[in-house]
């Protein structure tokens, strides 16, 4: 789904301190992509999940966790359906 946004890869690289400044990236580079992520007010939506490395990030606090060289940061639409 989200692949489509950016060319069909898999992975983007950015150099970014914190989750909010590689997505403030993305909006640039990928501004569909971005749309698919966060909505009009810039907040993640409700149904997309964000992981640096392994470990969850909360939608409302996870925006302004840190990033080092090195970090990886999946983006993951939530999957639902009976």
């Amino acid at each position: 789904m989200l692949r489509c946004e950016c060319g069909g890869a898999a992975e983007l690289s950015v150099s970014a301190a914190t989750v909010r400044a590689a997505l403030e990236q993305l909006e640039r580079s990928h501004p569909a992509l971005y749309r698919s992520v966060c909505d009009e007010t810039g907040a993640v939506r409700r149904h997309v999940n964000l992981f640096v490395n392994n470990s969850f990030l909360p939608p409302r606090e996870g925006l302004d966790a840190s990033l080092a060289a090195g970090d990886i940061l999946t983006i993951m639409p939530a999957v639902s359906g009976g």
